[in-house]
């Protein structure tokens, strides 16, 4: 499966750690020629010392719809791009202002749209999102699930849309997985959380980046995967 990224462009939009991290590292490790973006500059710099493999970085905010149309008008062409990137603040209907709900769909839900809207896919490539077992096992705060599930459906439509351009279009949705996104917990309260989850979990195991993207550069590189959901959950949807 790797040969399928010998010298081919990838884009990682939020590829300065956690998810999108292990994934940009991954396709490198491939040989693909790999692009990390975000909005942080410091962080992208940092995630491309720890990945090598030459691996490039693009300031870029997916918030902001011209800033995105002009990135993917001067970066060209991309084989396999992967969206990954998102800051959702969450919390009860009642109580979340309203301000900070339409922040949150802006960063995933848009964010992922506006890339889809402008990105040129090179044919036979492929636009993977990612998004969270919460679509289908829902929770509360409600929030993150409704964004994920609404990002499962853009994902579905667009594999159709975009079949005629030879694109395909996947998701992946994991459950709970080690990154530093839970960095801002207490530490004995998230390896608590981690022991908990390893232990309950049909899996038996702790998520780790890695695991997503595996199963990220597979819908990337099955030519006949698409307009897939792919759960990388530790059973967590069913437990």
């Amino acid at each position: 499966m790797t040969n399928h990224f010998t010298d081919k462009k990838i884009l990682v939009v939020g590829g300065s750690s956690g998810i999108g991290e292990a994934t940009a590292r991954a396709f490198a490790e491939a040989g693909a020629h790999v692009t990390i973006a975000s909005r942080n500059l410091s962080k992208l710099q940092s995630a491309a010392s720890r990945i090598g493999h030459h691996t490039e970085t693009a300031i870029l905010d997916t918030a902001d719809d011209s800033a995105v149309q002009r990135f993917f008008r001067e970066a060209g062409g991309f084989d396999h791009v992967v969206v990954s990137a998102a800051q959702t603040p969450t919390g009860p209907v009642r109580e979340l202002p309203l301000d900070d709900a339409h922040q949150a769909m802006n960063s995933k839900f848009w964010g992922a749209y506006r890339v889809a809207r402008h990105v040129q896919i090179n044919e036979g490539g492929s636009l993977t999102f990612v998004s969270g077992f919460l679509s289908v096992r829902p929770s509360t705060p409600v929030l993150q699930g409704a964004i994920n599930a609404a990002l499962e459906a853009l994902g579905r439509g667009l594999a159709l849309e975009l079949a005629s351009s030879k694109v395909r279009v996947n998701t992946v949705s994991p459950g709970l997985i080690a990154t530093p996104l839970w960095d801002g917990v207490e530490e004995s309260a998230r390896q608590s959380m981690y022991e908990k989850a390893a232990s309950t979990l049909p899996a038996r195991t702790l998520g780790l980046p890695e695991h997503i993207a595996e199963a990220i550069l597979y819908v990337a590189g099955n030519p006949y995967a698409t307009g897939s959901t792919v759960l990388i959950d530790g059973g967590g949807a069913i437990a």
